[in-house]
């Protein structure tokens, strides 16, 4: 089962290899979605400050009864929060809403803030002042490992030359059609694990004639699919359901997709209609991002 298997972070910290993903679940509602992915057998919960639902998650997870040091709680900074002060207040702030003494991942959840999301300027002070106060907060105790979300290489690289604690993660957007793969191979380089939010390409992946009828050869349905390509890719997926059927078939994934079928998905590129979705900065702004030669 893939709720027994985890990869190692840098610095040693297991990470379960699937995570549920809780964006734009609201705070009174997502309680009951973790205690549900919970009993289902998850136990890797991410939210983030700008989500709003911290406090829902940590409620969510103590209803479970599950110990604390089973479960893997990650959390992001605000991408608009870059000095150190201010870092330093709302990491304190995401233990007070979640109601734990400590996270298990904290991330900076943008490069810039999103108002700025991939327009240039220069945050490279700013990132380095929330670092710093992540590190602090990591020696501390409060956080058991420290990474970022949305970083490309230029943005990581700043943090590897001036850091004193090492990226663990890197949580991008990434999934079949859409997969940095010159980003996720430097990242493998410099020892940070990447995670894949949306990896079903935030539904739009569901409507695709040729995944129904790949995902059709192996009895899996297009989101088993899609979530095993990125296992096999050796990202960590991030899937979001509050449908706790949907939450079991997410986790459903202890098969193989084959070596030429993996060469066809990892070659599959193009616009992708994010729907609503498509006015977040994440998704409104892709990337070109080159095919890999890989076969998984």
């Amino acid at each position: 089962m893939i709720f027994d298997e985890a990869y190692t972070l840098a610095g040693g910290v297991a990470i379960p290899k699937l995570g549920l993903g809780t964006w734009r679940i609201d705070d009174d509602a997502v309680g009951q979605v973790v205690r549900a992915a919970i009993a289902i057998g998850f136990r890797h919960v991410d939210t983030a400050q700008a989500y709003g639902n911290e406090r829902g998650v940590g409620e969510g997870l103590r209803a479970t009864g599950v110990a604390r040091d089973a479960l893997f709680v990650t959390t992001k900074l605000a991408a608009e929060s870059k000095s150190y002060l201010d870092a330093k207040a709302r990491i304190d702030g995401s233990l007070r809403a979640l109601g734990l003494d400590h996270v298990d991942l904290m991330l900076i959840h943008s490069p810039q803030p999103w108002a700025a999301f991939r327009e240039g300027g220069d945050f490279d002070a700013g990132n380095l002042e929330a670092w710093r106060a992540l590190e602090e907060a990591h020696h501390a105790g409060k956080i058991r490992a420290i990474g970022v979300s949305n970083f490309e290489r230029a943005d990581l690289d700043n943090i590897l030359r001036h850091g004193t604690v090492r990226p663990a993660v890197n949580q991008v957007l990434a999934h079949v059609g859409n997969t940095p793969f010159d980003l996720i191979d430097y990242c493998r380089e410099q020892d940070v694990l990447v995670e894949a939010y949306s990896p079903i390409a935030h539904g739009a992946a569901l409507a695709k004639a040729e995944l129904k009828a790949m995902a059709a050869g192996y009895g899996v349905d297009v989101a088993q699919l899609c979530i095993r390509y990125c296992l096999q890719l050796g990202l960590l997926p991030v899937p979001k359901s509050t449908d706790p059927d949907h939450l079991r078939s997410n986790a459903a994934v202890d098969f193989a997709i084959g070596a030429d079928d993996m060469a066809r998905l990892t070659s599959l590129s193009g616009d992708v209609d994010y729907g609503e979705a498509s006015a977040f900065p994440v998704f409104g702004k892709p990337r070109q991002v080159p095919a890999a030669n890989t076969n998984g």
